[in-house]
């Protein structure tokens, strides 16, 4: 199913008036998906990127096609975070996991799992960056929530619990910061046309004996009022506006990219 929304090109960045020649930037979960795209909308506009990602082979790849630098890095293990730079200007936390089950069969381990990597790790990252970026007088930090950090869904205790926590924790960065010209947001996209939502419509076709397209309109969007997934190049364009000169003034937001999924 094509989206019919074309993506971010590489002069997008310069025709917004966005400069980020000098920046250092961070974009976690960057192998693929949103934070590659992140990465490569931050590149683009003159950034040095650090790819972090598990897979390593996406890293380097990732890396490799914008000129940044590759580390491979498992967030949820104990001292990763240690081997990351701090020097940062810009800090996008995208890296995340999905487990859907009922609560009463929910994994402890998994649920565990999902908060060391979409809250304990952003926190440990946040923490490492905010000096740096507070003595420059200069700081973006861009949390990739999700429409689940505002609403919630049956069967993603461990999702929705995670979002949730990383829009409080993106609040207190923003309150901390602001003196020191720091900015913290959230981004908050529906499903994202990425490898793991397409296996989830796969997955969901087959279970429920109907295409694919019908998945989309009617199981993962039945609560959106725009019928498409969004791409990952609309989710970085959101990013890449929160890192531009004329956002200062935005901070402690969740900016929704759901089609109309809250509205409702």
């Amino acid at each position: 199913m094509t989206s019919g929304f074309p993506p971010v090109p590489h002069g997008t960045a310069a025709a917004a008036g966005i400069d980020l020649a000098g920046r250092t930037a961070m974009v976690t979960g960057a192998g693929s998906g949103i934070g590659r795209a992140c990465a490569s909308a931050l590149a683009a506009a003159g950034a040095h990127v650090h790819v972090v990602d598990v897979d390593g082979a996406a890293a380097r790849s990732a890396a490799e096609s914008i000129g940044g630098r590759a580390h491979v890095v498992d967030l949820a293990r104990a001292g990763a975070i240690e081997e990351l730079p701090a020097e940062l200007d810009i800090l996008v936390n995208n890296a995340g996991i999905q487990h859907v089950a009922p609560l009463a069969e929910f994994p402890p381990d998994r649920f565990a799992l999902m908060q060391r990597v979409m809250v304990h790790a952003p926190f440990l990252l946040i923490r490492r960056a905010m000096p740096y970026m507070s003595a420059r007088g200069w700081g973006r930090i861009v949390n990739i929530s999700s429409v689940h950090g505002l609403r919630a869904s049956a069967f993603k205790a461990g999702y929705v619990t995670a979002k949730h926590a990383l829009e409080g924790l993106s609040k207190v960065a923003a309150v901390e910061g602001a003196p020191h010209g720091v900015t913290s947001n959230c981004v908050n996209p529906g499903y994202v046309r990425t490898p793991l939502v397409e296996r989830q419509i796969e997955a969901q076709a087959a279970a429920h004996g109907i295409d694919a397209g019908q998945v989309v309109s009617d199981v993962l969007l039945s609560r959106s009022a725009v019928k498409r997934l969004i791409e990952p190049e609309e989710v970085a364009a959101a990013v890449l506006w929160l890192c531009g000169p004329h956002t200062g003034y935005v901070t402690g937001a969740s900016i929704p990219l759901d089609g109309g999924w809250t509205a409702a």
